[in-house]
This record gives C-alpha cells, structure tokens and sequence, in this order.
C-alpha cells in the first residue's frame, strides 16, 4: 500500500454554534488554552509522520493558512529580546508542515469540501481531520487508522462506541458479515447519518477521521446532492463500498467534540491540568470553587 502522505482539513465552516466570536475569529483558531484547534489536529498528522498539510478554506478564513506561515516580525522581535523559547514555538510548526490552502466558495458539504481538494490530493491515498473532533491517545489517532490502512487497504472510518439516544447526533455504520481483517476493524456494507436511535444498525458513530482513497473523487462527483443542494461524505462512501472494502476502525483515545460548547469546555479544562506551566495553580482554583 502507499505511504499516507497528505492530509486534507475541511475548514470552511461558519461556526455558527460558537456565534457572537466567530464572526471574525475562524471556529479552527479558537483555542485549547492557548493552541489553536487546527494546530491539535496539524500536530496530530505531524506526529503521524503526515506533512502534506491541505486546508480546504472559506471566505474569513485567511487566519487559519497565517497561522502556520512563518511570521518574520513577531520572529525578529522574540530574537532580539531573546526570548528564544517563545521564538522557537512560533517558528517550530510551521518549519514541520508543508501548507496548501484551496478555497471553497460556496459551502456545499463535507464531500463537497474533500472534493475541493482533487488537484492537490492527486492520485493516491490520503487522510482526512475535522478539527472539531480532538482525539487525545498515546499514538495518533489518524496514525492508527493509517498503520490498519497500510496492513489492509481499502477505505477505513474512525468510529467510537456511543450510548443510547446519542447515536442520533452521528453517522451510524452498518456492519457486514465479513470477517475482520484485524484488530480494531469492522468491514462495512453501509451508513446511516444521524438515525433514530430506535432505527440505529449499530452504536458506533463516526468520528472525523478518515483514510481515503482516491477513487473517492469519482464517486463524490456522482453523487446526487441532498435536500439542501450540499453533497454528503458520507454518500460518497457508500458508493465506494461497491468498489472496495470500507472498514470503521475503533480508535484508542479520548475524544471531545470542540464544536460543542461543552465539550470545548471540557478539553479545556482537561488539558490545562496536564499542562506544567498552568496545570498545579488551576488544579487548586478548581477545589477552591464550592461546586
């Protein structure tokens, strides 16, 4: 199998849950204490040994490509004040990734958004992050799924057991009767986006890492568009499956949905406490607050 060797991160979105501050702060660049989310996801591919970053970008969004450019003023000023350790993590990014940006100009999907990136992606294999969902694991969690990619091939879903009523929030795979190829994998003969609970084929919800291949192009460009005019991902996959096995492959990880507001919260929290700079003083303000 090839090397995964690009990533591609749909960001586009308008952010309207994070409304009155993403009217001119991209949702991608709203912290996690003090890094951005797309960085968390950036590094996640880094770490990965992904550097072939492509950014599928929208109007307001100029923000999200600047950030992991070099900055020679804020550069120059840290150095001559010798503040080499905040130099460092300025330029310490954007010497790791290589940076392509595509424009979306009209907001037509998540398939829509992977479609943008054809030219670039070329043909071969590639990965797709939504920055939204932040997976913290020992290893990366888009360098699990590309180890089972390249050990099996086909197309592989990140999904992650869910209870009850919050299946209806996400896409639902249908398991095949197939035989797993390997640990962690579940072969696919469907999806279902956002089920009734009741109707739900499985409690595994897809979660926004993928490994494509590039026959996904084809099939994305095939699909009829929804009810709202956007083409689905997820509509593009089924077609795939009449190619080539999918499998949904349960990561090992936590994740948090940093599109929501509770769940940006919550990494917030949980990552300033295992921060060494902030982490002790902000563990004795939380048991100092009488909840």
């Amino acid at each position: 199998m090839k090397k995964i060797r690009k990533v591609v991160f749909p960001a586009a979105g308008l952010g309207t849950r994070f409304l009155p501050a993403t009217k001119v702060i991209p949702k991608e660049m709203i912290p996690i204490v003090d890094i951005p989310q797309i960085q968390v996801g950036v590094q996640e591919a880094l770490d990965a040994g992904i550097e072939d970053i492509i950014f599928i970008t929208g109007r307001g969004k100029v923000s999200v490509v600047d950030h992991f450019d070099i900055s020679y003023e804020l550069e120059e000023r840290l150095r001559s004040r010798g503040k080499d350790e905040l130099h460092t993590l300025a330029r310490e990014i954007s010497d790791k990734a290589h940076v392509v940006s595509i424009r979306q100009k009209n907001p037509l999907g998540l398939g829509h958004a992977i479609l943008c990136s054809k030219n670039v992606v070329g043909n071969e294999p590639f990965a797709v992050i939504l920055s939204d969902d932040i997976i913290r694991s020992e290893k990366p969690a888009i360098g699990q799924l590309t180890e089972a990619y390249e050990k099996h091939g086909g197309a592989i879903v990140s999904v992650m057991e869910v209870e009850g009523e919050e299946i209806s929030k996400y896409g639902s795979v249908i398991p095949s009767d197939n035989s797993p190829p390997g640990p962690h994998l579940t072969p696919l003969k469907g999806m279902v986006e956002k089920p009734l609970a009741s109707e739900a084929p499985s409690n595994l919800a897809i979660i926004g890492r993928y490994i494509l291949p590039p026959e996904i192009f084809d099939c994305l460009e095939n699909v009829e568009p929804d009810a709202n005019g956007e083409i689905q991902l997820t509509d593009g996959i089924r077609l795939l499956m009449k190619q080539m096995p999918v499998f949904a492959y349960e990561f090992e990880g936590k994740r948090y949905d940093v599109g929501d507001k509770l769940g940006f919260l919550q990494a917030t929290v949980e990552f300033a406490l295992d921060r060494d700079d902030v982490g002790p003083s902000f563990r004795n303000y939380l048991r100092s607050l009488k909840l």
